[in-house]
């Protein structure tokens, strides 16, 4: 019997059909925006899972006591023991953003939302960070959003300050240990989602590199740590955007060079300035010269009537925005806003003294009883909760956005 043979171009149509064919399903990189499944141009509108996975002392009323996560942590392990400790942030983070919050941010609007996420909770041996995670993904498709994750904690910390929880320098930069770990953490998460098109993307390094004057001269490692991101994550994913922030809490653009994945977007993050046309100027001009997508990944804290402002400049400049965040302690600069608990503020003064191991005594004097801390933490669970909470209507006005 004789053998057909095809053509060799015909198997590099099927090939690029197959791979076409993959990459429909998933959100991707189409010149200057985003397109969709079906190749639509696709503007993100959406808001940040902020004080979740992550928490920070702002938003938990702490302003003038702990701020990281693991300050946080070391303050309730002291005020309840580290057993009840561990109990409540188990519940805490069940408990923070369950299937009623993932419903109402559909029901406004939204189309997006962004998960910052520390990496120990991905740790291998570990699966509550994909636990957590893998049900937001399927309420999250159920209700029609799209997912990006955000590492807002990178091994050896990306920024040295708070919102990192590192040790108080981008150790990142100088060590090869952490820049491999965080290698395999985004391996391991493209891995678990490379086959969902729910999730977007991957936000690989939250704020890099802080403004300080001493910290500047890491600005030329940032983008050689993010090829050695890329490439983990392409490893075992081509289907996910792969998303790049700028130096300088991400404002910085001019650390980079040309696109080097044909699947990449670009965050910046903009906060407290006038909400004019030349505050984001240089960022379309980046889209214009490379023509790549862009998106504001966070703003906020702030006004409604700045809010507004800022969110019509995005809107009219056709930039995907996702602002910050979506739900914090007794604030308006939020959809959503829960109370104080019980006995807060006497948690709070306590965790303003910053007491030192050389100062025991006194802290144990000064401590609020343990009975009163149990309540305190108790009812926090209980005031997190999305049906406790209270929708901030006028905020999500500014925001273009309507619950009702």
């Amino acid at each position: 019997m004789r053998k057909f043979a095809f053509p060799s171009s015909v198997f590099l149509f099927l090939a690029l059909a197959t791979g076409l064919c993959a990459q429909s399903r998933f959100v991707h990189a189409d010149g200057k925006f985003l397109a969709d499944a079906h190749g639509h141009k696709l503007i993100l509108r959406g808001t940040n899972l902020g004080n979740w996975l992550v928490t920070e002392g702002y938003m938990l009323r702490l302003e003038k006591g702990p701020q990281s996560a693991r300050e946080i942590e070391a303050m309730v392990n002291e005020l309840i023991g580290p057993t009840d400790a561990a109990s409540f942030w188990h519940q805490y983070r069940d408990q923070y953003i369950t299937r009623k919050d993932i419903d109402f941010i559909a029901k406004t609007g939204f189309n997006t939302i962004r998960i910052p996420f520390h990496y120990k909770l991905f740790e291998p041996g570990d699966d509550e960070g994909f636990a957590l995670l893998d049900r937001v993904v399927r309420w999250a498709r159920e209700d029609g959003l799209y997912v990006i994750l955000d590492m807002h904690c990178a091994p050896g910390g990306q920024t040295g300050a708070n919102i990192d929880d590192s040790w108080g320098y981008p150790w990142l930069y100088e060590d090869e240990a952490s820049q491999q770990h965080a290698m395999e953490i985004w391996k391991r998460i493209a891995e678990h989602y490379r086959n969902d098109p729910t999730v977007l993307g991957y936000d690989l390094l939250n704020e890099p590199i802080p403004t300080y004057p001493n910290l500047k001269q890491y600005n030329s490692k940032l983008e050689p740590v993010y090829k050695k991101l890329v490439s983990a994550v392409r490893s075992v994913d081509q289907n996910h955007v792969v998303i790049l922030g700028g130096a300088q809490w991400d404002t910085n653009f001019t650390v980079f060079g040309s696109p080097f994945d044909k699947n990449m977007m670009y965050t910046f993050h903009k906060y407290w300035m006038k909400p004019e046309q030349k505050e984001i100027q240089s960022y379309i001009e980046f889209r214009d010269k490379y023509n790549v997508p862009i998106w504001m990944g966070e703003s906020g804290e702030n006004t409604d009537e700045w809010i507004g402002q800022f969110r019509k400049l995005l809107d009219d400049n056709e930039v995907s925005w996702t602002f910050w965040p979506y739900k914090k302690m007794q604030a308006i600069s939020a959809p959503v806003t829960f109370m104080r608990p019980v006995q807060w503020d006497a948690i709070v003064a306590f965790a303003a003294q910053h007491f030192g191991m050389g100062d025991t005594e006194k802290a144990i004097a000064t401590r609020p009883s343990l009975e009163d801390s149990r309540a305190a933490f108790q009812d926090l669970l209980v005031k997190i909760r999305f049906e406790n909470a209270t929708v901030n209507e006028s905020y999500l006005k500014a925001l273009g956005s309507d619950s009702k």
